[in-house]
């Protein structure tokens, strides 16, 4: 079975995670999907990030929940992930747009300017001091491009519980994932996650603990895995009949899938 390729942040081996850059590198790449987090600013805007606040990425110590987008948006959020350009006398200069940070509605309008479906799973974050309203808002706008039903190309991906039932009273037909980041809370969440719910594990507690694996694979529920980054990773999942798998190296994967130079298939070929 092959599995969809979905890229982590984008492209985000190669290029700053939740940039335009890193997305647009991804598209170029031939991924099936595109994985994001968003968090909400202080005057109601959702933005790609990972982290609560901006220390790692954008060099700033300000929490995503107390800044305004225009505070933000002064932000360099690229530089980090190649420190020493300034000593390269070769390298492109940033550009602001595809470098700064990117609008959860930015990158929406991107997927759907597309001439190929490309789908889109959204991470909600938790926890945060604007709870539910995070997905309120999300639904709202997946609602503003006809998203918020059956067949939409986007998925609502959380590890709380309680954030993924309120996507399902707003938008019952999105479909959600149940991220797992312990194997210890599956006996737990399987008996609480909706039947047409996909379940989401970690790719290191797929490796370390075998028969969780194989748990999943007959849960009845389609598996999505994040991060695979490697052949051997890849070919696990494979073996496990795993759906969708998230990767920050979408170019390579999509390589090993197609037996293309620079590694071998992933069925060993």
């Amino acid at each position: 079975m092959r599995p969809k390729v979905v890229a982590h942040r984008g492209a985000s081996h190669d290029n700053a995670e939740h940039t335009l850059r890193a997305y647009l590198a991804a598209l170029d790449a031939g991924a099936d999907g595109l994985e994001c987090d968003v968090r909400l600013t202080a005057d109601g805007h959702l933005i790609c990030v990972h982290d609560r606040d901006l220390r790692r990425t954008a060099q700033s110590p300000g929490a995503v929940s107390t800044m305004e987008l225009a505070e933000i948006a002064e932000l360099d959020f690229a530089s980090w992930k190649n420190p020493w350009a300034d000593l390269d006398d070769e390298a492109a200069e940033p550009d602001p747009e595809t470098s700064g940070v990117l609008t959860l509605r930015k990158l929406l309008e991107h997927v759907a300017d597309l001439d190929r479906r490309v789908e889109i799973a959204i991470e909600t974050k938790h926890p945060t001091r604007y709870g539910g309203l995070v997905e309120k808002r999300l639904v709202e706008m997946l609602g503003e491009f006809g998203w918020a039903r059956p067949g939409s190309p986007a998925r609502v991906m959380s590890f709380s519980f309680t954030a993924l039932q309120r996507v399902e009273r707003l938008a019952p037909g999105v479909q959600l994932v149940q991220l797992i980041d312990r194997p210890a809370a599956w006996p737990m969440l399987k008996r609480a996650i909706g039947r047409d719910w996909l379940v989401g594990p970690g790719m290191d507690d797929l490796t370390e603990h075998r028969k969780y694996g194989k748990r999943l694979a007959r849960s009845g529920h389609e598996v999505h895995v994040w991060v695979v980054n490697t052949a051997e990773e890849l070919r696990l999942c494979q073996d496990l009949g795993v759906t969708t798998v998230i990767t920050d190296r979408p170019a390579y994967l999509i390589g090993l899938l197609d037996g293309r130079p620079g590694g071998r298939s992933a069925s060993g070929a």
